[in-house]
Order: C-alpha cells, then sequence, then structure tokens
C-alpha cells in the first residue's frame, strides 16, 4: 500500500495544525512500511519540517501538485526529472511562482481588485490570518510553484477575480480559508506520476488518499481507495465520486479512523 494525504484539516487539524490525534496511527504505518506520501498546497519548508518532526522520509508533493520531491536513491530504477534540489530530485509540474506573481500583480492592477498573495505580506501578517507561528508563518512564505490569495472582507471580487484569473492562462484551487493560484499542475497528477514510479519500485500495490476538501478531489480521484474526512462542524465535503469512503472524525481524528480502517481490511 501507499498512502497519500492531505495536511490542513485532514492529518493536521485546520486550526491548531497539531497531528496528536493521528500519531498512534501514523506509528502503525511506520510498522506496516507504508510509504506516507504528503499532497498539500504547502510548501517545501513546510511539508519538510512536518516530515521532520514526524520522522517521515518518503517523496511529498508541494504546493497543489508543483512538484514532486523524491529524496535521492529513494528508488533504485533511473527515471526523469528536471534538477536536483540539496538531497532531492524534483520533478516540476507547476511553473514559477515568479511568474505567476507577475500575471497576478498585473490582473489585480487591470481589475482595480484588493486581493493579497503571501507575497505581499509580512511574516506578521501571514501569521495573524494563519494562526501560524513566527518561523510557520516564514515557511508559508517560501513558495515556488504557486501564490496563496486573501481577499477579505471583499466576497464581492471573488467571482470577478477568479474569472480574470483563469482567463489569463492559470489555475485555482480553494482550500477552504484561502485561495491557491497555480500553473497546469494539481495534485491529481502529481499523485498519477509517482504511482507510476512506485508500481516500478514495488510492482502491484493499492493506493489510498486522505482528504477534506475540494481542491482534494484530484488526489483522491487518482487513488484506488479515496477517504474524505470530516471538516470542522462535523460535515463532510461536498463531494461526488465513485467509492469514496465518508470518515467520522474531524482533521487528524478521522485521519486515524481512516488508517485503522486500512488496517484492518
Amino acid at each position: 500500500m501507499v498512502l497519500f494525504t492531505d495536511l490542513d484539516g485532514t492529518l493536521l487539524d485546520r486550526d491548531t495544525y497539531s497531528c496528536a490525534a493521528a500519531l498512534p496511527a501514523l506509528e502503525l504505518l511506520r510498522s506496516m512500511k507504508i510509504p506516507i506520501i504528503f499532497c498539500s498546497a504547502k510548501t517545501r519548508a513546510e511539508q519538510e519540517a512536518h516530515r521532520q518532526e514526524l520522522g517521515i522520509t518518503d517523496p511529498f508533493i508541494v504546493e497543489n501538485g508543483g512538484a514532486i520531491f523524491i529524496p535521492r536513491d529513494y528508488f533504485s530504477f533511473p527515471f526523469d526529472y528536471h534538477r536536483r534540489k540539496g538531497d532531492f530530485m524534483v520533478i516540476e509540474l507547476g511553473i514559477s511562482y515568479e511568474k505567476i506573481r507577475r500575471s497576478l500583480c498585473r490582473i489585480r492592477e487591470e481589475g482595480q481588485f484588493h486581493f493579497k498573495g503571501f507575497g505581499d505580506m509580512s511574516a506578521e501578517e501571514v501569521m495573524a490570518i494563519t494562526g501560524l507561528d513566527m518561523e510557520a508563518a516564514h515557511r508559508a512564505r517560501e513558495r515556488e510553484y504557486g501564490e496563496t490569495l486573501e481577499f477579505g472582507e471583499r466576497a464581492d471580487e471573488i467571482e470577478r477575480a477568479l474569472r480574470a484569473i483563469r482567463a489569463s492562462g492559470l489555475n485555482y484551487t480553494h482550500g477552504g480559508r484561502f485561495y491557491g493560484v497555480m500553473g497546469p499542475n494539481d495534485k491529481g497528477s502529481a499523485v498519477s506520476l509517482l504511482l507510476d514510479l512506485f508500481h516500478k519500485k514495488l510492482g502491484q500495490l493499492k493506493s489510498i488518499g486522505i482528504g477534506d476538501s475540494i481542491n482534494d478531489v484530484p488526489m483522491l480521484s487518482a487513488v484506488d481507495v479515496p477517504m474524505l474526512v470530516q471538516k470542522a462542524g462535523g460535515s463532510w465535503e461536498n463531494i461526488n465520486l465513485d467509492r469514496l469512503q465518508k470518515i467520522q472524525g474531524i482533521g487528524p481524528a478521522g485521519w486515524a479512523r481512516a488508517v485503522m480502517q486500512i488496517a484492518e481490511a
């Protein structure tokens, strides 16, 4: 088995960013030698911090499928990648943050919009709107393949701005709190590509995906067993997907229950 997981609102509590409720299930996965692949809107810097904290050494997918980071020597066979970054081989599916920022600045000026991206904010401002601590806010601003937008109180602008973003050739996704803007990439394309490498390494396998929101649909569509945990308040995202398993439990509590269900199958 190979497990792909979203982070915010899934493995991590959406408000506190704690994964305490999921730790026993994480240990169970490690004892079963099941790879744990982060597949999140979070940046490389953010995901590396969580991987180090949790002792996870498997590949990971950053910024809604913008790139796949594969530890050197993880796969024993050669494969195509775009560049090396430290101890990682990087497969890039998105476009550069700088190009996205230029497009968004032009869209904002032409449309007289008031949205702000993390690149427009200080670390203190990111802290204020996310609840992250200072170090985590700095990591959230280290973007490489997409921008995170915040519209503030101007909900009337959102639809117009999103249309302009689409018209510019960019894509967007909504994770429940912010809008993520990126190039042609999505979580599903990255999951499918990485699964091809795992099939080559392991042969026949079962792929599992755990998420909580609309922006997880591409990932959930690409796996054999899609699982959806509850959002804050106890509801599930309204997702119509074949084989989707709705798991009781909010965020990491639901994540732990999903893993236990997998282990017992």
